[in-house]
């Protein structure tokens, strides 16, 4: 970017005198200062990458500790508070003194850069973190962190600020368990996002798992509700892998497998033929997802290349006048896993997404050649299929060569024209021009009417659009919608050529993308989800690159329409109609708060009412039973209730007796049997609270575990003692009308209640409701709309998605409903 210098030189760096320059300002920066000060430089970015390479490194060191022949399992739990645990089984984090560093090996690990086990050889072998500076970056890069190490049977502990340990580790208890429980949270002063993605981290943990065979990784997610988990094991390492991402195709073969093992280097290969069009490779170097490739798959690509042609031309199977197979042939249909595991490996690139070590294409390139020639030599029937296979792609490549000559004589590729249908904008500039793609003429001439011409283009199709995931290359440019689409974008079609292969100069091309915000507008109903899935498939399947640089976006039209006389509002979702309601009750309502020994209205209501409702948000997530839920309310409302409390016998006896007065106001029928006993494992107590209602009875536990956890910090912060309502009963004027009510559950329902009166809340549900003004005014006004950027995150699971949902098999169709009905919201029926 140029920029217009200064006149003025006099002030020129070079100009100004340095004398002042000596040794005192050299500034040495000690212990994880370094860190803080240039995080960048230790995980890549303080964006939402550099947040989770975070989790990574923890995971990165349990999974070391399973590759050293210790430790099966491994969990990652995301927090409501946004702090993650990562619990392992293998030996613990070193507990004893270091021999120079005069204090405990677990403390040196955590707070000095490059300190770790996997500098000399024996403790291990080959490890995706080489550099040891994971776990203390990690400490350095948190707000909070907190370690307990089970070993030889004892608990130790340790609580960091900052980087910074607030007392040396200490022996708390006694215990059967081994292995290491890191928790920690992301600084809010170095990153820019705290939220973690569940897809982001389930795809790097799955891949962990497949390239681990035998080690158990789990998943949770406790922000949901409910609670999204899932549990990745493997026994069959990367033929396993295979399996799974051809888990809805139809495979062609059994997985073919190829191992060599050197003293440097370890090297799988698994592949497999489906019945599909798309190919799936995946690239890994020391567990580490090479995204760009790198020497491992140039090996793999050349041996399959070649090993395939060979085949076909030594059992005359190709035709004389036949071209040989290009690389685009044989990989049609194909599912690749290559893994190579180095002990002194070579990244270009920060990201480690393409590796290097030349000596590695040569092997590969070997092992392949000689396992493929092999198979093909003892399995001719399969042999002749996948090579029929590659034969039929090169068939149907000069077919689509053909009916791209075709459309280019039509002028509708080379940029010559564009569709008819096409209302573009007047902005040449794609940064700032947005396409809209909606379903149907009638919405599309609303959308023309109602758009901002300068920069946002209407592309209006006709009904649904090809399922690409059916249809080969060469059928799909048959389509006229796709044509269209294809036309509108600008980018040309169709994957690059590999080196060595005639290029096409309507290969796919990014630069040439005439928007930069392609944005998927369709009806809240199931022909509008389908027709958004069958786009979002075409875009996943042939222009990936378009989600890889977040040009995707989907319009989020209002869900509520509110009327209140001639009044009219529209409302995105549920959470904004309570917000609305919220704000129309508080004029209407008086709630007493005790910290300010008065009753309050209006303004000063509403923050009290919206922390009351994700207080009860969160208490229904934790206990959807209402007599534990309301023990969980009274514990919580304690004051100082936590892991020091439960130590301190006399004061949670106190405690306890408090509790059990709150209880007898919400049921004053009822009796709480509430007992305290040891907690040997963490030299404390713990606290069982038993209710017996309705014939059934109900317990909960407060534990060393349970005050501990995110949940109930979390709950503190927003319990009623917090906010300054006091105790039960809570006392609300409505209609100049006081009211007892004994829950904040009670409290919200009956202020919500107060709001809904004299509205009429309409379920809003199509875009030709609306006319072309409303339509700029909820969905297209830049100012006002809101958008759903979509990410590329989990490829493996998106690519096992669009299979399931878009392809030929019905039974994996139908599990994946089965599975997944509970969990539908506004279902259209």
């Amino acid at each position: 970017m140029a920029t217009k210098e200064s006149d003025d030189t006099s002030q020129h760096p070079r100009d100004v005198k340095s004398d002042s320059y000596s040794a005192d300002q050299i500034k040495v920066l000690e212990g994880l200062e370094a860190v803080r000060k240039r995080p960048a430089m230790y995980i890549g970015s303080t964006g939402v990458d550099g947040l989770h390479h975070l989790v990574y490194e923890v995971v990165d060191n349990s999974v070391d500790e399973h590759m050293a022949g210790f430790g099966e399992s491994i969990e990652v739990m995301i927090h409501i508070d946004g702090s993650v645990t990562v619990i392992d089984n293998g030996r613990g984090i070193p507990t004893g003194m270091h021999p120079t560093q005069k204090k405990s090996a677990a403390e040196v690990a955590l707070t000095v850069l490059h300190a770790g086990g996997k500098f000399e050889q024996g403790a291990y072998t080959v490890s995706g973190g080489l550099h040891g500076v994971g776990i203390s970056v990690v400490n350095a890069l948190s707000e909070w962190l907190e370690l307990e190490i089970w070993q030889d049977g004892l608990v130790f502990e340790q609580h960091y600020e900052r980087g910074k340990p607030g007392a040396p580790l200490n022996n708390t208890g006694k215990t059967k368990r081994r292995g290491t429980q890191v928790r920690f949270k992301p600084d809010g002063q170095v990153f820019e996002t705290l939220e973690f993605s569940f897809d982001v981290l389930a795809q790097r943990l799955r891949e962990l798992a497949f390239l681990n065979k035998g080690l158990t990784i789990t998943l949770k997610d406790e922000r949901r509700e409910p609670a999204k988990e899932q549990v990745f094991l493997y026994k069959g390492g990367i033929v396993s892998f295979v399996e799974h991402l051809n888990e809805a195709k139809t495979p062609l073969h059994k997985p073919i497998y190829a191992k060599v093992e050197r003293s440097e280097m370890i090297m799988e290969v698994a592949l497999q033929y489906n019945d599909s069009y798309a190919e799936n490779l995946f690239s890994f170097a020391n567990n580490i997802n090479t995204k760009e490739g790198g020497t491992h798959l140039v090996g793999f690509k050349a041996a399959l290349t070649r090993t395939i042609n060979n085949y076909a031309n030594a059992n005359e199977l190709l035709k004389k006048d036949t071209e040989s197979l290009t690389g685009d042939d044989v990989r049609e249909g194909l599912t690749a896993v290559i893994s190579v595991k180095v002990r002194n490996p070579q990244f270009e690139g920060q990201t480690k997404a393409k590796l290097g070590n030349s000596e590695v294409k040569g092997v590969v390139e070997a092992a392949v050649n000689e396992a493929l020639g092999t198979y093909f030599e003892e399995n001719p029937p399969v042999a002749r299929k996948i090579i029929g296979k590659a034969i039929d792609a090169a068939r149907a490549r000069e077919a689509a060569r053909k009916a791209k000559d075709l459309i280019r004589r039509k002028s509708a590729l080379d940029g010559g024209s564009l569709p008819g249908k096409l209302a573009d904008c007047s902005e040449k500039d794609p940064a700032v021009s947005e396409l809209y793609i909606v379903e149907g003429d009638s919405a599309g001439g609303s959308a023309k009417q109602g758009r901002d011409r300068r920069f946002q283009a209407i592309l209006p199709l006709k009904g649904k659009i090809l399922n690409v995931e059916k249809a080969r290359f060469d059928k799909m440019l048959t389509s006229d919608e796709i044509r269209t689409l294809i036309m509108a974008l600008g980018t040309g079609i169709g994957r690059k050529r590999e080196e060595g292969d005639k290029a096409d100069k309507d290969t796919f091309d990014i630069a040439k993308a005439r928007y930069h915000k392609i944005i998927l507008m369709t009806d809240a109903d199931v022909d509008g989800s389908h027709i958004r899935t069958l786009l979002l498939t075409f875009f996943f399947r042939q222009m990936p690159e378009l989600l890889e640089r977040g040009y995707i976006y989907i319009a989020q039209p209002p869900l509520f329409k509110v009327k209140k006389g001639k009044a009219e509002r529209y409302l995105k979702d549920e959470g904004a109609l309570n917000e609305h309601l919220a704000d129309l009750a508080v004029e209407e309502v008086e709630l007493y708060v005790e910290g300010a020994q008065e009753f309050v209205t209006g303004r000063r209501v509403l923050p009290v009412l919206k922390k009351m409702i994700a207080f009860e948000t969160l208490v229904a997530r934790l206990n959807k039973r209402m007599p534990e839920a309301a023990m969980l309310r009274a514990f919580v409302d304690e004051p100082g209730l936590d892991r020091d409390l439960l130590k301190d016998r006399a004061a949670l006896e106190a405690t306890v007796a408090s509790v059990k007065r709150t209880l007898a106001l919400v049921f004053p029928k009822l009796e709480a049997a509430i007992d305290i006993s040891p907690d040997e494992e963490h030299q404390s107590n713990k606290v069982t609270c038993r209710l017996q209602a309705n014939g059934a009875l109900y317990t909960l536990d407060i534990t060393h575990e349970v005050v501990g956890s995110a949940d109930f910090r979390e709950l503190q912060k927003l319990a009623p003692s917090a906010i300054g309502l006091g105790r039960v009963p809570y006392r609300l004027k409505a209609k100049g009308q006081e009211l007892q009510q004994h829950s904040t559950a009670e409290v919200v329902r009956t202020i919500l209640d107060v709001g809904k009166q004299g509205l009429s809340i309409q379920r809003y549900k199509g875009l030709g409701e609306m006319n072309p003004e409303q339509l700029w005014d909820t969905t297209m006004n830049p100012e006002v709309r809101t958008l759903l950027k979509v990410r590329l995150e989990d490829v493996t699971g998106v690519d096992e998605i669009f299979t399931i949902l878009m392809g030929d098999e019905v039974e994996p169709r139908r599990n994946f409903i089965q599975a997944h009905a509970l969990e539908v919201r506004n279902l259209d029926v």
